[in-house]
């Protein structure tokens, strides 16, 4: 992925609501939603659900399919792996990427 790609698809997915609905299409799996669905799902006006869908769509992180009279929507898997790809290409300058150890909480003394 370049650079100038994952800006876009970065910014298109920093708003809540098409985060939101991003993560819903990622949740529908390949076969998607239609746009329908998707507005009742997510309590969004069509007007506004139009605007979001267009908004990711431009980005490349979703596609459209008409299925007779309905518009189909589904996050576009390639597009989102090479996002997360891009982000953790050099993760850790090339060293092992062990999780970091989380302490116990520490626990209060009794008064």
């Amino acid at each position: 992925m370049k650079t100038g790609d994952a800006v876009s698809a970065l910014g298109a997915l920093a708003n809540e609501h098409r985060l939101a609905l991003f993560r819903f299409l990622v949740q529908a799996g390949p076969e998607g939603r239609a746009a329908g669905a998707i507005a009742e799902k997510l309590e969004m006006p069509a007007s506004s659900l139009s605007f979001h869908l267009a908004h990711l769509t431009r980005a490349g992180l979703i596609v459209q399919r008409r299925e007779s009279r309905s518009l189909i929507y589904s996050a576009d898997f390639a597009a989102m792996n090479g996002l997360v790809g891009f982000l953790t290409e050099n993760c850790c300058g090339g060293a092992s990427c062990a999780p970091v150890a989380q302490s116990a909480p520490k626990k209060r003394k009794a008064s």
